[in-house]
């Protein structure tokens, strides 16, 4: 078949086990129920610095299944396998070369995620097909106990249908995956809003495949000459994407998303002429804005804050908000692409399918 092993498509109904816990006060037996669940070949919803991740043992080909299963998603988009210790990367990998251990000295626990060859214990199911597989170390403390208890390595891809924006709040996840997961574990709100960084250490220098909080620039500071995946650019979809989050459209809610860019006056004057025609034709609008331009335009608008760094930690639940309310159009401004800009204009570019108008 073409693209490999689909999903299914029919609903999925099984009693989810939900609890919430206090990452200020970990309660060691929520952790070890959920962690035996996994070892069980469960799935697992579970919050991380980054995303909630749907997790399940990265060992088990069944297991990995299920995440396919549960989030509708292509068996040809590899899975993130989560570990809790440096140490656990030796058993998964061919080998650990000098610039990975710089990397993972530098940014491990955080938000890095680093692609190595796999050994045969990691399945096809989940590395969707490929001979390598994409690993990190989360910084939050309930997953890396939660992995720990375990007692396998986690795979876990953020806890969304497939294509839709992540969920970073407790409560983007219980509409759609309440019956579709064997446990959901909630927490506080995720630091970063958007995915890890993957990078490549395969080719002739260091490639970004997916960018994110750790940046370009703080990757260059550590091993020199990094570069970004020149497919990251285009509209043209990857056939076989070498980590997640590298397919043509993905993060999108049911709004119809615009990036708009250009001159900050212009692209304001721009995106209101596109309101008022929008407003005739009777569907409804909204705009994703810097703090400082929030009251600048005539319908509602979703404040990201003041900083990039506010930017993506809030950008995931806007996207989600705008279904919530029933937004049918959605104008985005554009970011500077430097610094964690690079990680919020790749997911923007996603969420509108490259849709950009400019000024």
């Amino acid at each position: 078949m073409k693209g490999g092993w689909q999903p299914t498509k029919t609903a999925i109904f099984m009693k989810t086990i939900i609890k919430t816990i206090n990452p200020e006060n970990i309660d060691m037996d929520i952790i070890e129920e959920f962690g035996k669940m996994l070892a069980d070949g469960k799935t697992v919803i579970f919050p991380t610095e980054t995303v909630y991740g749907l997790g399940a043992n990265a060992l088990d080909e069944n297991a990995a299944s299920k995440i396919y299963e549960a989030k509708g998603r292509p068996s040809d988009n590899p899975l993130l396998v989560h570990v809790s210790d440096i140490d656990d990367v030796e058993t998964l990998v061919e080998e650990v070369d000098e610039k990975a251990r710089l990397l993972m000295e530098k940014f491990w626990p955080g938000p890095l995620t680093i692609l190595f060859n796999k050994k045969d214990v990691i399945p096809s199911r989940t590395s969707g097909g490929l001979s390598t597989v994409a690993i990190r170390m989360p910084s939050d403390e309930v997953a890396r106990k939660l992995i720990r208890a375990s007692k396998v390595p986690i795979a876990a891809p953020s806890a969304n249908i497939s294509g839709k924006p992540s969920p970073t709040k407790a409560e983007h996840i219980i509409k759609d995956m309440d019956g579709r997961v064997d446990g959901i574990l909630l927490g506080k709100d995720c630091d970063f809003g958007v995915e890890s960084t993957i990078i490549d250490l395969s080719g002739e220098y260091p490639m970004v495949l997916r960018p994110g909080c750790i940046t370009l620039e703080m990757l260059r500071e550590v091993l020199g000459k990094v570069e970004i995946d020149p497919s990251l650019s285009s509209m043209a979809d990857n056939i076989k994407a070498k980590a997640p989050g590298m397919k043509y459209k993905h993060y999108s809610p049911n709004a119809e998303v615009y990036i708009v860019s250009g001159e900050n006056d212009k692209r304001i004057k721009k995106i209101n002429e596109l309101i008022k025609v929008n407003s005739e034709k009777g569907l409804k609008t909204a705009v994703l804005c810097m703090k400082m331009n929030s009251s600048k335009y005539n319908c509602m608008t979703f404040d990201l804050g003041n900083s990039y760094e506010e930017v993506a930690h809030n950008l995931f639940g806007a996207l989600i908000k705008l279904d919530e309310l029933g937004i049918d159009i959605a104008y985005a401004e554009s970011f500077e692409e430097k610094g964690v800009g690079v990680a919020i204009m790749n997911r923007l570019k996603k969420s509108a399918a490259y849709r950009i108008i400019e000024t």
